[in-house]
């Protein structure tokens, strides 16, 4: 391809590659999904929790600490966060310790930093 050129001028319609394409493509629904977890991802802040979480569990007050922000800002990413099933909660007596939802949670992460890192 032609330094600077984008577009695609051939004409040609390839029905054997929309063909197999098309078979496993998910729904529209599924799209949506997917598209609602990065974004959940694209969050400066929610990423920066994320990667704490990922190497412990932690409390909003710590968090706060942390990230040298409000315990309200903290919370209101973490509701985010959780409403995306991106993070879970245990409750220990009035203190609730928030952790990864689970391992593709971290792989997420790996991924995204390797390709940062590149």
């Amino acid at each position: 391809m032609a330094r600077g050129k984008t577009v695609c001028d051939c004409g040609a319609i390839h029905q054997d590659i929309l063909d197999k394409v098309a078979v496993s493509m998910p729904d529209r629904d599924f799209f949506n999904h997917l598209a609602a977890l990065y974004k959940a991802f694209s969050d400066p802040t929610r990423a920066t929790i994320l990667w704490a979480l990922g190497n412990h569990e932690m409390c909003v007050c710590d968090l706060a600490a942390l990230l040298n922000m409000t315990k309200s800002a903290i919370s209101h990413q973490l509701k985010t966060l959780r409403l995306s099933n991106l993070v879970q909660y245990k409750r220990e007596g009035k203190v609730m310790y928030y952790s990864l939802a689970d391992s593709h949670v971290s792989k997420i992460l790996a991924c995204g930093s390797d390709h940062v890192k590149e």
